[in-house]
Order: C-alpha cells, then sequence, then structure tokens
C-alpha cells in the first residue's frame, strides 16, 4: 500500500471526555493503512512518500462512526413521514421492505456510503437484510463496516443459518475492513427461544450481537406487564449480554437497566433525531455514561432520519441532553467530541483501532475546512465542529490510508450510476400493501 504524507494540517485530539485540543500545523505520516506518527510541520521528509496531501489550514480529524445504521433504507427515504412508531412499522417500513430484492441492498447500502463519505463518516455499524450485498457495497467503496444480518424468529432458523454463513464468509474481509456481528432484530420480534439461539451462535461464532432493546418506556412497561422483565433484563436472561452487545436505543432503560448494561459491558447506540421524528423518548445518555456504558451516536435508517449525516445528530444529542437534564453543562465539547470519536469506538469494541489519530491507529480521517461563513472568526474549533458543521466543510477523507474522497470529489462511488439506479427503482419501492408486510409490530 502506498504512503501518504498529510502535510501541514491541524490535528484535533481528544485524549479523554474532559479534554479536547487542537495541535497546530503538524504532519501526519501514513504508511499503508495505519498512522506511523504525527510531527511538527516540517520535520517529515515528503520524498519518503508516494504522495502529499497538502493541507494548510485543513482541521484532520477521525472519521467519524455510525454506531447503528440500515444504511440500504436510504432508498425509502421520504415515505414515512408524520406516523408514530406503531403505524411507522405496521403501515410502512414493513411492507415497504417486502419490496427489497437482493440488488436494492447493494446499490441502496452504496448511496448511503456516498453520503456518509461526504459527511466525514468513514465506519458504520450496520443491521439489515441480503448482508453479502452490503458487504461487496463496503469492500467496493473501500469503507469500514461492522455488518449483522437482521433476524426475526418470525423467519425460523434458515435466517440464523444465513447469518451463520454470512459471518464465515466475511468476517475481517476487505484487507480487514469488514467485520460481523449477529444481529436479532429486538426482544419483540424475537422469542425467549430465539434469542438464547442467537446468542449460542455469536459464542460458537466469537462475534458480538447488535440489537434493538428498550426503545421506547412503552415497550419498557409491556414487557413488564408480560414477562415481569424489562426488556433489557430479557436480554440478560437469554444470554445475549453474556457477548459483547451493542444495544440501539435504550431510551426506556429503568436505572437498574442501566447498571445491568454496565455490570455487562454492553454499549449503547444512540440516535436522538430518529427519536424525536418518531415522538419517542430520549436515552439518558449522561446517565449512561456516568454509569460506565460506552454510548456512541447512529443515525438509524434514513426513513426515520432522513439524512446520514453524523454531525446533525451530534449537535442534537448535545442539545437534547442538555434540555432534559435542565443543565447547560451536559455534554460539554470535550464531552462530544469524545463521545463522536473514541466513545464510538468503543461502542463498537474498536477503541484500539479508530476513533483517534495517533500512531498505531488505522488511517481513517476526515480533513475538516473551517474557513466557512458559518465558522467566522473560529474562536473556539471544538464548539464549531459540534455546532457549526455543515457536510460540506468535509473536504477529503481516508480510509485505511487510502484517499476516498479527495476535494469533494468521491474516487470509489459513480455517483450518477447510483442515483440512477435509485431513480429507477423509486416507483417499484414505494409500492405499499400494509397486508403484505415482513413483520408486525406488536410489543
Amino acid at each position: 500500500m502506498p504512503r501518504i504524507l498529510i502535510q501541514n494540517c491541524d490535528v484535533l485530539s481528544v485524549p479523554d471526555a474532559a479534554t479536547v485540543e487542537i495541535q497546530p500545523a503538524r504532519d501526519i505520516l501514513i504508511d499503508g493503512a495505519h498512522i506511523e506518527a504525527i510531527l511538527p510541520y516540517g520535520q517529515a521528509d515528503p520524498g519518503r512518500f508516494d504522495e502529499t496531501l497538502q493541507a494548510e489550514g485543513l482541521l484532520a480529524m477521525p472519521g467519524l462512526i455510525n454506531t447503528h445504521a440500515h444504511t440500504p433504507m436510504v432508498l425509502f427515504r421520504g415515505l414515512a413521514e408524520d406516523v408514530p412508531l406503531a403505524a411507522w412499522f405496521n403501515e410502512y417500513i414493513w411492507p415497504l421492505e417486502n419490496n427489497l430484492i437482493e440488488e436494492d441492498v447493494y446499490w441502496g447500502m452504496t448511496l448511503g456510503i456516498a453520503e456518509m463519505l461526504r459527511a466525514g463518516v468513514t465506519t458504520v455499524n450496520d443491521h439489515y437484510f441480503h448482508m453479502h450485498q452490503a458487504a461487496k457495497a463496503v469492500e467496493d467503496a473501500g469503507t469500514r463496516a461492522l455488518l449483522g444480518w437482521a433476524v426475526f424468529s418470525s423467519g425460523g432458523t434458515d435466517l440464523l443459518e444465513h447469518s451463520a454463513a454470512f459471518v464465515e464468509d466475511w468476517q475481517n474481509a476487505a484487507d480487514g475492513r469488514i467485520h460481523t456481528i449477529i444481529a436479532p432484530h429486538a426482544p419483540y420480534t424475537c422469542s425467549d427461544d430465539f434469542l438464547r439461539m442467537c446468542a449460542d451462535l455469536a459464542t460458537s461464532l466469537n462475534t458480538g450481537i447488535h440489537i434493538h432493546a428498550s426503545e421506547n418506556h412503552e415497550q419498557t412497561r409491556i414487557s413488564l406487564a408480560k414477562n415481569g422483565k424489562t426488556p433489557i433484563q430479557v436480554l440478560e436472561a437469554t444470554g445475549i449480554l453474556d457477548r459483547p452487545t451493542i444495544v440501539a436505543h435504550a431510551c426506556g432503560a429503568t436505572p437498574e437497566d442501566i447498571t445491568l448494561l454496565a455490570k455487562c459491558g454492553a454499549s449503547v447506540a444512540h440516535c436522538p433525531k430518529t427519536y424525536m421524528k418518531l415522538a419517542m423518548d430520549i436515552a439518558p445518555v449522561v446517565d449512561l455514561r456516568a454509569a460506565g456504558v460506552p454510548v456512541g451516536i447512529g443515525t438509524d435508517g434514513a426513513v426515520s432520519n432522513n439524512t446520514m449525516n453524523l454531525w446533525e445528530v451530534l449537535r442534537i444529542m448535545a442539545l437534547a441532553q442538555k434540555e432534559i437534564t435542565r443543565e447547560a453543562e451536559s455534554l460539554s465539547l470535550s464531552e462530544t467530541l469524545y463521545v463522536a470519536t473514541r466513545g464510538s469506538a468503543k461502542a463498537l469494541g474498536m477503541e484500539n483501532e479508530i476513533g483517534a489519530l495517533e500512531p498505531g491507529y488505522l488511517a481513517d480521517i476526515a480533513l475538516i475546512d473551517l474557513s466557512g461563513l458559518h465558522h467566522q472568526p473560529v474562536h473556539n474549533a471544538a464548539a464549531n465542529l459540534v455546532y457549526n458543521m455543515e457536510t460540506a466543510d468535509v473536504r477529503t477523507v481516508l480510509v485505511n490510508g487510502r484517499v476516498v474522497m479527495r476535494d469533494r470529489q468521491l474516487l470509489t462511488i459513480n455517483e450518477r450510476e447510483v442515483v440512477a439506479y435509485a431513480a429507477a427503482a423509486r416507483e417499484r419501492l414505494s409500492r405499499r400493501l400494509p397486508e403484505q408486510r415482513i413483520q408486525t409490530y406488536a410489543p
């Protein structure tokens, strides 16, 4: 792999949740997929490198990490607006997903990756169907992903066999950029016995688990009435939490649930734009983090978010936590940026590989331009990143030491081809027959 020198950029450093620093005028030395060194500008010899990226005036930061998404759902963007959660599932999403063919997943994943790259997102934790197609899209785009094949107990053990085959085929594929995970949908769509089978499968394959749970307080109340357990307690009872587990949402988590998540080492993927749009509850990020539960940020799917823009999610997270705690000090700039970088990496179990710009870390890097009018004057670059960012401020992106977007031009994705597919499939994908839904939401 080529050696790359990023020359004369500022570098964002977030060593812990209490500290954020901007290191001025640095050279980033990249050897293959990894960062070799970060030196003061001028100390590196450009002659040692195959390529030099001139980055004066730009800020280098770790590529953002989307810890929970259903990326191919970008193909349904705008088709489920202004509806409550139960109708969103039963009358819109699950009927619409009956239209999916395998090819849709490849092109939807590619479209979503393109959108994420333009926002500086280099890694996604994705939970969807026909995941061999999603993996092929990640491989072709040159990005990084943790991928799980979503399964319901109504699909029977055949779905688990598909999931196992996917793990065996794609674990550590694409030069190590693809990792896999077992992905039961939720306690309300998977029986206890099915969840136990998922936990056993994850153990046998040595993978983690990615699952929705406690999406709102109503689900928690219903689960307690039906089972005498909260959804999080169901995960413990069925062995799910014996594996490294990423819980999407946890908006309805009780204080006891939070303690249990911390005890079991589970993490939470937080998608606040979805919660607001569907009038759900807001997950208690401050309480989760205080208990020691790793929290990462996610977009969820574009049918509940409309974009794959993690900058928007980041600022909504910070603002919402200040509002629900009634404390302006909640989620400070440094803590918010920590969640977006090292915290999101830790939520995926990848804290020693991504989420920081340091020697030995993978070279997943976004170069940010803070020269726009909406950033001026730049008194506090950390505040600009949390509250001012637009996707157009992301200029160049590297993944695994390879330039995949240069000066806003995607190098690994043919945008016209992707948009043409989405346009051609639009009418077919928008047909909605509720009686043909793939699943029923009945918590």
